[in-house]
């Protein structure tokens, strides 16, 4: 019998199709291998971009007790993105829910706590060793960094040029990652354990 204690909500990114009018929401397809692979039980659902307040109660009509916040375009590229995950960062952060934003995800958590993105060079499809409390290899795939530490986050990784590429929350049960662990193959195990700790 499915486990559903834990039900998770990951945010999609906005894209344009090809011959159509309207945006989609879109969500990459190795996010479900990976949340299987790392949390075989939980249930999950692809949070649309609602806005702010509206996606607060569709979080809460299907019961969502965790939240990650998924990578893709970057900040402000997208204004109902951004209010959509700014809006259930504060949501998060009311309930006390467990919450790891991916790059993007990152970005927010940053932009949230009121610290800006800085433009990187070398970041784009690459790979970094990941230097602090963190040592693993990741991948990389994005234009911006952190400019600083967010108050309330402790930096848990840095890359071989000295910028932010993980932290967590001191007093809430947050992570933020700047690699994509979706898009490694195989998954690395030491994304799946973190993500098992944080979550469970």
């Amino acid at each position: 019998m499915r486990n559903d204690r834990l039900r998770i909500g990951i945010t999609m990114r906005v894209l344009q199709a090809e011959g159509y009018s309207e945006p989609r929401d879109a969500l990459a397809q190795e996010w479900a291998g990976f949340l299987h692979a790392a949390l075989p039980d939980a249930a999950w659902l692809p949070l649309p971009n609602l806005g702010a307040g509206h996606i607060r109660a569709y979080c809460e009509r299907w019961g969502i007790n965790r939240l990650i916040l998924s990578g893709g375009e970057d900040a402000g590229v997208s204004r109902l993105r951004d209010e959509t995950e700014l809006d259930l960062l504060g949501w998060a952060t009311e309930h006390q829910l467990p919450a790891l934003g991916i790059c993007r995800g990152m970005q927010m958590m940053s932009l949230g706590a009121g610290v800006n993105l800085k433009p990187v060079a070398s970041h784009v499809r690459t790979r970094h060793v990941l230097q602090g409390a963190l040592t693993s290899e990741v991948n990389s795939f994005h234009h911006y960094a952190l400019a600083g530490c967010p108050q309330h986050f402790e930096i848990t990784a840095r890359t071989e040029d000295g910028e932010i590429e993980a932290m967590r929350h001191t007093g809430l049960r947050w992570e933020g990652w700047m690699w994509h662990p979706e898009r490694e193959k195989p998954f690395q195990s030491a994304d799946i354990e973190r993500l098992r700790k944080l979550f469970e």
